[in-house]
């Protein structure tokens, strides 16, 4: 499933600007937010423990231009939910009621992907440090830095001390997060980037550094394989001689634990999958009935990925005022609102070197339910 939470609605939090020179193709491209300075004291929640973020040096978000132009929201819409067939991009699940509703889920006990990699990455970081001997650690997709936390104390046990570059979506968490851990480690120098690394990492900042790029949360699986290996050797080329590569990555397992996590007895991946609907309906002036449609989660053993869909319960019209347009759904009809591949050793190890990476370390949890993964180019 997805990145850790909680995320900025990047369709709510930073609506997508026309650049004078994309004006005659009509398209949009998304804009990061100016760089964040704090004048006032503001709380954010980081850890389940309140942060005062009106500290002497305060932190700012740099912003990384796209490389490449990305779809607003009502181009995702107009593109995958009046196509065929339906789908939507799961990076809209995140406004803020969804970021809250998947903190809840990585607690409950059918949800195994969180905690498992975090125990995983605890046990191995000194060795993932040792290895790497990072001058500067770049995580993708940061959210709250939780689990980054584990490479921090490997690194202040052997005073290895790198600069942290987190890249996120959304500028407050930024520098929450960010503000959080100078206090736990005042050693760290901690520089986030804001800006959507799907939108290409071109312009993500070079240093003459040694670094160690960070992407957790088995979010490679919520690409298709094409997508997946296009990013992969996006990476690699920004990775130069002496960097490397941490990969995390949910591993192909029974069915019926698959089943579980993605369908939790207390409903909370329902609810997180219908606020879906609730954004459509705030962004785009739709007037989806969330009571109309049921959510429905399952394995696909010939593609070996969790598929997330949201099925209508009767045949409805749903108007977009903010597109001029209505959307007939029969009762039956799907839209698929996310995947979540699961990779054996060997299919994550082919993902890697078809990217032209190469395999220094693979690191498995207990009874092989999740691989985190040592690379550097080939």
């Amino acid at each position: 499933m997805r990145q850790a939470a909680p995320r900025c609605p990047v369709f709510a939090q930073r609506r997508a600007a026309v650049e004078p020179d994309e004006r005659r193709t009509g398209r949009a491209i998304w804009r990061p937010a100016r760089p964040v300075r704090k004048r006032a004291a503001r709380e954010y929640r980081i850890k389940d423990r309140n942060v005062n973020t009106a500290l002497s040096t305060p932190i700012a978000c740099e912003p990384i231009r796209p490389t490449r132009i990305v779809p607003s929201l009502s181009e995702d819409v107009a593109r995958g939910l009046f196509g065929a067939p339906r789908t939507l991009p799961p990076k809209y699940f995140y406004d803020e009621r969804g970021s809250l509703l998947f903190d809840r889920i990585c607690d409950v006990p059918e949800y195994y992907p969180t905690r498992t990699e975090s125990a995983l990455l605890q046990r191995i970081a000194r060795e993932v440090i040792e290895t790497a001997r990072p001058e500067r650690i770049v995580e993708l997709g940061s959210g709250t830095s939780r689990k980054t936390r584990h490479l921090f104390d490997a690194c202040a046990e052997l005073e290895c001390h790198p600069a942290y570059a987190p890249v996120d979506v959304c500028d407050e968490v930024l520098v929450a997060s960010g503000e959080a851990l100078s206090e736990d480690y005042p050693w760290l120098d901690v520089r986030p980037f804001v800006g959507d690394y799907t939108a290409g990492l071109g312009n993500l900042p070079r240093r003459a550094t040694r670094d160690l790029v960070v992407f957790l949360g088995g979010t490679i699986g919520n690409f298709t394989r094409e997508q997946a290996t296009d990013f992969l050797r996006e990476l690699r080329a920004m990775l130069a001689p002496g960097d490397t590569l941490l990969l995390g990555a949910d591993r192909v397992k029974e069915p019926d634990v698959l089943h579980a996590a993605y369908n939790d007895d207390a409903g909370l991946t329902a609810e997180f999958n219908l606020n879906l609907l609730r954004v459509l309906n705030r962004e785009l002036g739709a007037d989806f009935d969330l009571a109309a449609f049921e959510h429905y989660a399952l394995f696909n053993p010939l593609e070996s990925r969790i598929e997330m869909h949201l099925i209508a319960m009767r045949d409805q019209t749903v108007t977009f005022e903010g597109l001029h347009d209505s959307l007939h759904l029969r009762e039956g009809e799907n839209i698929l609102t996310e995947i979540s591949r699961k990779f054996t050793r060997a299919q994550l190890e082919s993902m890697l070197e078809d990217a032209g990476l190469r395999v220094v370390r693979h690191y498995e949890s207990d009874a092989h339910k999740f691989s985190l993964v040592l690379a550097e180019p080939d």
